[in-house]
């Protein structure tokens, strides 16, 4: 075993890439490897300070003739006061192709999830990407997600094993259609972490779970990784429609690239300060996929959205369980649609839940997008959310119908405009089912202008509600549980997108 010392930093070199500030250390080199049959280990050593770039490359020169490269890292986690952050160190790996901005040298990411990875032809650690291990520089990708003030003392142990590799999987993919019933009703869960990221429910797991939470389709959304979508062909089914993306989870945000074609990777090294999201927003839609911010308003370090909307397809309302963040978030996408109507804007950004699950006890499909879509297929799915032809329900159990309808047969419903005269009388009706003892309120642009008794045990209801389009620009639903005391709302049921009103 031979070592290396990366403990002396400030002679490095630190470079922008077109993205975050980066570090590259000094090259691990393998060349006297080159013609040997075993194994061959080199271990490096450093500290990074506080302040560190957000990105920290190791380049490592890899001889001809290796089968495989396996990492495995270890960091200091020395005690902090209270309330100031300790060490968090990520891992990934580009291969000869570089690291720069847009991925093209992407071999895989397990963020802070593995001490250890490999890659070779024919198999890689989930989140990464089995291939050739090529001659070249390669580069371990550390990111210091969080630095303790004592510093972040990190070893590193890179094994290279020779030998003639095995062939490499075609990878195969799961259908772009299910078995559907038509113009329907779909329920989703966009927003899920396996064991090829963060997670720890295995893909076999979860495809159950989803089944048995009623859904109809999910999306593969692992963290900065793509390499889950050659493993879910065998999963999906004519009863479930599974769509591949990815979470990029950037320093600034987390956004979900929801149903990309198939091997897709959209890179997260930037800020917002670096301008760049907009070129990997338009990356998503070339490749078919919607643009969805996720948990705009969590409070976890680098959760909080601030790339802003004007790139987003919908955004993610409700996360998981129900907290004060997702109600901040619901305030905020419901001041969102007063500006739209303030200023005469068509367009608007629909509102979306997911579970967001990585292990038990999380709930897969606790929320899930119901959206009404042409079939159960990749393009009708996405056609109907980015309509806004959904609502939010906490399970399978909960349905709701929202319609406005005038005096002369005019008739709309979620996502839809009722084209009907400022002073015309509009009758908007909601049907509920599944939502014992919860209450109704329906929400315009001038705020709460009705709330119903709570529903019977039985959970279902019929709520009606006169208005004009002079009064109420547009109209949307929430169901809500009772709340436990004090002023505040109760946890949602469901929620659904608006209906319009007016020409």
């Amino acid at each position: 075993m031979c070592e290396d010392d990366h403990a002396g930093i400030g002679r490095r070199a630190v470079f922008v890439t077109g993205a975050a500030a980066a570090l590259t250390l000094a090259t691990v080199s393998f060349a006297s490897a080159a013609g040997g049959t075993g194994p061959r280990t080199r271990t490096v050593r450093g500290t990074l300070p506080p302040g560190s770039p957000d990105f920290v490359y190791v380049p490592v020169e890899v001889p001809r003739g290796v089968r495989e490269l396996h990492v495995a890292y270890t960091y200091d986690r020395p005690a902090v006061p209270a309330g100031t952050q300790g060490n968090a160190l990520d891992i990934g790996l580009f291969d000869e192709q570089g690291t720069d901005l847009g991925g093209r040298g992407f071999r895989g990411w397990s963020g802070g999830a593995r001490t250890e990875f490999f890659v070779r032809a024919d198999a890689a650690t989930p989140g990464y990407l089995p291939g050739p291990v090529r001659a070249g520089t390669w580069h371990i990708a550390l990111g210091p997600y969080t630095v303790a003030p004592q510093g972040l003392s990190y070893e590193i142990t890179i094994t290279l094993t020779h030998g003639e590799p095995d062939e490499a999987p075609r990878p195969v993919y799961p259908p772009e259609r299910a078995k559907g019933r038509g113009r329907a009703w779909y329920r989703g869960d966009c927003h899920l972490h396996s064991e090829y990221s963060d997670g720890r429910y295995t893909l076999a797991e979860i495809a159950e779970l989803a089944r048995a939470a009623g859904l109809d389709f999910i999306n593969s959304s692992e963290h900065n990784t793509h390499s889950a979508h050659a493993h879910w062909a065998d999963l999906a089914g004519d009863d479930l429609l599974i769509l591949l993306g990815e979470e990029v989870t950037t320093r600034n945000g987390h956004v979900v690239a929801l149903g990309t074609d198939p091997g897709t990777f959209v890179d997260w090294r930037y800020r917002a300060r670096d301008n760049r999201f907009g070129r990997f927003a338009r990356q998503i839609r070339r490749a078919g996929g919607l643009v969805v911010p996720a948990h705009p308003h969590a409070t976890c370090i680098g959760c909080n959205w601030k790339f802003g909307f004007g790139e987003a397809d919908a955004v993610e309302v409700w996360n998981g369980a129900y907290t004060p963040d997702d109600e901040v978030a619901l305030a905020d996408w419901d001041g969102m649609l007063v500006a739209s109507v303030r200023d005469g804007r068509r367009d608007w950004i629909p509102a979306m839940g997911s579970s967001d699950s990585h292990r038990s006890p999380d709930v897969i499909g606790r929320p899930q997008t119901v959206v009404l879509a042409d079939d159960l297929t990749r393009e009708a799915i996405q056609e109907g959310i980015r309509a806004g032809r959904s609502y939010v329900a906490e399970s399978s159990k909960v349905t709701l119908s929202l319609t406005a309808s005038g005096g002369r047969g005019e008739h709309a419903g979620i996502g839809e405009r009722l084209r009907v005269a400022a002073d015309t009388p509009v009758t908007v009706r909601l049907e509920v089912t599944g939502a014992p003892r919860c209450t109704v309120r329906l929400v315009t642009d001038q705020g709460v202008l009705f709330t119903g008794d709570p529903l019977p045990v039985s959970g279902a209801g019929v709520v009606e509600w006169r208005t004009t389009a002079s009064y109420a620009a547009y109209v949307r639903a929430e169901v809500r549980h009772e709340a436990a005391a004090g002023p505040l709302p109760g946890a949602l049921a469901a929620f659904t997108n608006p209906v319009f009103l007016g020409s």
